[in-house]
């Protein structure tokens, strides 16, 4: 097939597609969050309500920043990538549900978009151009 000779490349386009994800979330999204500290944290943990889950709203929203933060960096150097991209898919799925309830405005895209590529990382994994590859 006239494709076939991309497959060579891959790895590098599982690198791109950590990279792009990775930084956008972690610096489009995460840093504002895990810099906005404790008020911002109570309330974006507050959105746990939906899940009955009220409890300890400083906790969640801390949560959730480190996972827009930290982990997209983490999958971004493919360091401990499954595990951070898990962490990712589920506060991005706690997110799109928030949007569709109207916990918060906006609409569940955005959340959705990532959630889509992170659980695919997941089953993938970072490819040879990662940490964890370098580490086995």
């Amino acid at each position: 097939m006239v494709w076939t000779h991309l497959d060579k490349y891959r790895d590098f386009g599982l690198l791109l597609l950590r990279a792009f994800f990775g930084l956008y979330l972690a610096f489009g999204h995460g840093l504002g969050k895990i810099t906005g500290g404790p008020e911002q944290w109570a309330g974006l943990g507050g959105t746990m309500e939906i899940f009955g889950l009220g409890f300890a709203p400083m906790f969640w929203g801390f949560m959730a920043a480190v996972a827009e933060f930290v982990c997209a960096l983490l999958v971004t150097a493919g360091l401990l990538t499954r595990p951070a991209a898990i962490l990712v898919t589920i506060n991005m799925l706690v997110a799109a549900t928030a949007h569709i309830t109207g916990a918060i405005d906006g609409g569940p895209e955005m959340a959705l978009l990532y959630a889509g590529v992170f659980v695919s990382l997941i089953f993938v994994g970072p490819g040879k151009y990662s940490v964890d590859e370098q580490f086995g």
